[in-house]
């Protein structure tokens, strides 16, 4: 029971903020400064441990797609669904599941860690199974250059136990460097060599020289993606479906096998995780479908020059009419020059209605230099958005945004529902 007040002090805090219908890491950030053993005591007991999910993309969408896999093999799985990434946010998620006594009723529990606090989390709670998704530039005001980023993402890599999971696509995660000093067992997740193309790495989209690296002989590899993706595996061939479209998606959904395999070994049943995928609704802002005033909009997250290209490059040319929204704020990274590594020549089949935004602009005149005309610029997104909903259309809404943008687009298009940290 040593723990027992700083739970109750964050169930309430908790409670309140929910009342208020405001979702919030408060609460997780109270406990992590009164009670620094709560998350480690409580993670730590877990019969089946801990999997971490870190990298620059898809740890949102792959972190749900492992948590559905996972749960259809009867495992109860405790996981930070909003995508709140920091020890702060996992904790948040940990007190309305933990009793007083500070018992979680789970057996394993699959948590998404932001790059930056990833380290200071595996140094307290070192996880069995990890997996490691890319590494690109993103936020450099946050991150700095990609090589700090891939040492932090080494730091998880040595402090797992059993199995680390990297993409073999990119070189960086599978470096001698990057594997010094990590002694789980090292497999992969990759794509055949026709579809590598859909998937550049950082080096790719900057044409420069990549690096030498270590085979790795235990892959789960994504065979194709029409007209139904494949997975292949120790010999065996896996077709599965998504509710979501994106080829990046796919990949996803392959490194979300790679990793369940690990955690389950002669347990896993591909017939459950093939349906556990079928089943899978998109994540929080990641390619939901929301229906708003008799209208589908599709809202798609883009925070860097890589998820952006393969958005544009996945979704593009159905002549969806168009919004982007880009924010400057904290969360986003204050420097946005990165929309300069985009190619947006695939909007050119498509309406670019708006863009909005702090930013917007910088976005505008992004879009010119592509020759990409836009219909109205309005930097207020509640107002963008009343517009963009108002204009009549016979086809499908997108709009890409930016992390707050997406918070600020989805507060109006689902009114009353809790954002991330809730």
């Amino acid at each position: 029971m040593k723990h027992f007040l700083p739970i109750c002090l964050g169930k309430t805090v908790r409670s309140l903020l929910r009342l208020a219908r405001r979702g919030s890491a408060l609460p997780g950030l109270i406990i992590e400064r009164i009670d620094v053993a709560l998350l480690p005591d409580v993670l730590g007991s877990l019969p089946r441990g801990v999997v971490v999910v870190a990298g620059t993309n898809g740890k949102t969408t792959t972190t749900k797609l492992i948590v559905e896999v996972l749960r259809a093999h009867d495992l109860k799985v405790f996981s930070n669904p909003s995508g709140s990434n920091y020890s702060r946010g996992i904790l948040s998620s940990l007190l309305g599941q933990i009793s007083f006594s500070g018992r979680l009723d789970a057996d394993i529990a699959v948590l998404e860690l932001d790059e930056g606090h990833a380290a200071a989390f595996v140094s307290a709670v070192p996880p069995r199974h990890s997996l490691i998704l890319n590494v690109m530039r993103d936020q450099m005001d946050r991150y700095g250059e990609i090589d700090h980023t891939t040492s932090l993402l080494h730091q998880v890599a040595v402090a797992t136990t059993r199995d680390v999971i990297v993409n073999d696509l990119d070189p960086r995660l599978h470096s001698e460097r990057f594997l010094q000093g990590v002694d789980a067992a090292v497999s992969a997740f990759s794509a055949s060599p026709e579809l590598q193309p859909l998937f550049p790495g950082d080096d790719e989209l900057l044409e420069t020289d990549q690096r030498a690296n270590i085979a790795i002989f235990d892959q789960t590899t994504l065979e194709r993606i029409e007209p139904t993706p494949v997975a292949s595996f120790d010999g065996a061939s896996l077709p599965f479906t998504l509710s979501f479209g994106g080829s990046f998606n796919s990949l996803n959904a392959v490194a979300a096998l790679s990793i369940s395999r690990a955690v389950l070994g002669s347990d896993f049943d591909p017939h459950r995780a093939s349906e556990a995928l079928a089943h899978a609704a998109p994540a929080f802002g990641r390619g939901e479908l929301i229906t708003f005033k008799g209208q589908t909009i599709h809202l798609v997250l883009v925070k860097n020059p890589g998820a952006f290209r393969a958005a544009l490059e996945s979704y593009s040319g159905d002549g969806a009419h168009t919004m982007i929204a880009l924010n400057d704020h904290d969360a986003d990274g204050k420097d946005v020059s990165w929309i300069w590594d985009v190619d947006f020549a695939p909007l050119k089949s498509d309406k670019v209605q708006l863009v909005t935004g702090t930013r917007a602009p910088d976005l505008e005149l992004r879009l010119h230099y592509d020759d990409i005309a836009v219909a109205i610029r309005e930097p207020d997104i509640r107002r963008a958005l009343d517009l963009f909903i108002k204009t009549p259309t016979p086809t499908l809404k997108r709009i890409y945004c930016t992390y707050t943008a997406m918070l600020a687009v989805r507060r109006t298009l689902r009114p009353g529902i809790l954002g991330e940290a809730a």
